[in-house]
């Protein structure tokens, strides 16, 4: 049966299917990166844990960590996938085709990318707005002669947000009726820089907020994240 034909008859539920669907694809001579789409568009389940770790594709209920998916399924076909691609893609954001935003959303499904735009935007630019506004409070302290690290992210988090980290983490944590306890997992991190993206956008103006977006993709782009992971000039893949 044509790989196209599978997929348009696959209920979009079941991981075994899915994967089924990955590996048949591949090997039936599709490109693995639009089969690898093809199947995140096709997954449904918004956490799961496998072999003892605890994946959570869906920040928040509306961010979707769409590498973390793929790094799953590429651990499910590990060896029709070649090695120096796998990686750039799931260690460097560096995928082996580029696609046009247009391809990629259709691979993905339309839900799913406006979910990974709320990602791109509230974690990854707001990590990346975070940064930018560390530099600028090192620079100024180092003009003024001090090398001293103490109080720095504290400084950061009161010109973003109004409020020290320690406030902030505590606050999200109380809203969430999460623990308050003295470690962070990367998961709770992902959702609580998700969170002060949403109280960031709460807070400012939207003259701020353009600003402050503007900052943090200059922060993204001077360090060689490829915004989006798709590039808008590219001819699509068929």
């Amino acid at each position: 049966m044509d790989n196209q034909l599978q997929l348009s008859r696959l209920t979009p539920a079941g991981d075994a299917e899915v994967i089924r669907y990955l590996e048949q694809a591949i090997t039936g001579g599709k490109h693995w990166y639009i089969a690898l789409l093809e199947a995140i568009g096709l997954r449904t389940v918004a956490e799961e844990v496998h072999n003892e770790r605890r994946y959570c594709y869906l920040i928040a209920g509306e961010a979707f960590d769409w590498l973390l998916l793929a790094e799953r399924l590429c651990e499910a076909v590990d060896g029709l996938l070649p090695d120096d691609e796998k990686t750039a893609l799931l260690f460097h954001g560096q995928p082996p085709l580029n696609l046009t935003v247009e391809k990629f959303k259709e691979l993905i499904g339309s839900s799913k990318y406006h979910q990974y735009l709320n990602y791109f935007y509230g974690i990854t630019v707001e990590g990346a707005l975070i940064l930018a506004v560390q530099e600028e409070v090192r620079k100024e302290r180092r003009a003024l002669g001090y090398n001293t690290e103490h109080d720095v992210v504290n400084e950061v988090y009161r010109r973003i947000y109004g409020a020290t980290k320690a406030v902030l983490l505590k606050r999200f944590r109380r809203e969430k009726g999460y623990p308050q306890v003295k470690s962070i997992s990367l998961t709770e991190l992902k959702e609580f820089t998700y969170w002060l993206f949403k109280y960031r956008l709460r807070q400012c103006d939207k003259a701020r907020i353009a600003s402050d977006t503007k900052k943090a993709l200059h922060q993204l782009n001077i360090n060689g994240y490829p915004r989006g992971l798709v590039a808008d000039e590219s001819p699509a893949v068929t």
